[in-house]
């Protein structure tokens, strides 16, 4: 589980054939602590397991996870390459501050940024998601992107919906790399998909 506060961004090193899929090594600033073999960790919104790490001299960790074709086909994964800039959190502890909202890591569907709009002390940016995935977005309620939790500004007749962003997220998260036409791994709110679901039941 993760609540999509990013925690470090992480960046490719090297990208691999792994039968039908592939293998990544990232780079990240994100301590040793966070690793261990098998452990999880959200890469821009997708649930990644850890299957070889390294630490490096200079205190940085390298990290390699396999994705499946399946993972490839369903998200932005297959876009990534190397020098691909990535948002990164390690698995939530009992320990740690439950900020942001829950997040599975389980991405539904790729978004696209369709309009940013930068002003003074924030960047407004309107989102298009999937046809299938807009009824599960609500004004102020919670939407993963690219791994950030967010709260949804506001949602338009054509079903795009918008974010203000302030300059710390901007800095510290990839989204102060973002273009018109980036696609974005998008996850629903968990909660949302379970009430639509007990809706349907009853």
């Amino acid at each position: 589980m993760f609540t999509g506060l990013i925690q470090a961004i992480g960046v490719v090193k090297s990208v691999e054939p792994c039968g039908s899929g592939r293998r990544y090594e990232i780079k990240t600033p994100l301590a040793h602590e966070h690793f261990t073999l098998g452990a999880s960790i959200c890469c821009s919104g997708a649930c990644m397991t850890v299957v070889k790490f390294r630490h490096t001299k200079c205190g940085q960790t390298r990290f390699v996870v396999e994705v499946s074709s399946e993972s490839l086909d369903k998200t932005t994964l297959a876009a990534w390459d190397v020098g691909h800039s990535l948002n990164l959190e390690p698995a939530v502890r009992p320990m740690d501050p439950l900020g942001g909202h829950i997040v599975s890591g389980h991405v539904d569907g790729v978004a696209k940024i369709v309009a940013i709009e930068t002003h003074e002390n924030f960047t407004h940016f309107t989102i298009a998601p999937p046809a299938d995935l807009a009824r599960y977005v609500a004004q102020k309620g919670s939407v993963t992107l690219d791994g950030t939790s967010l709260t949804v500004n506001a949602v338009d007749e054509k079903d795009t919906f918008t974010l203000m962003l302030i300059p710390h997220t901007l800095e510290h998260t990839t989204w102060g790399l973002s273009k018109v036409g980036d696609t974005l791994n998008m996850e629903v709110d968990m909660l949302a998909r379970y009430v639509e679901r007990l809706l349907g039941r009853a």
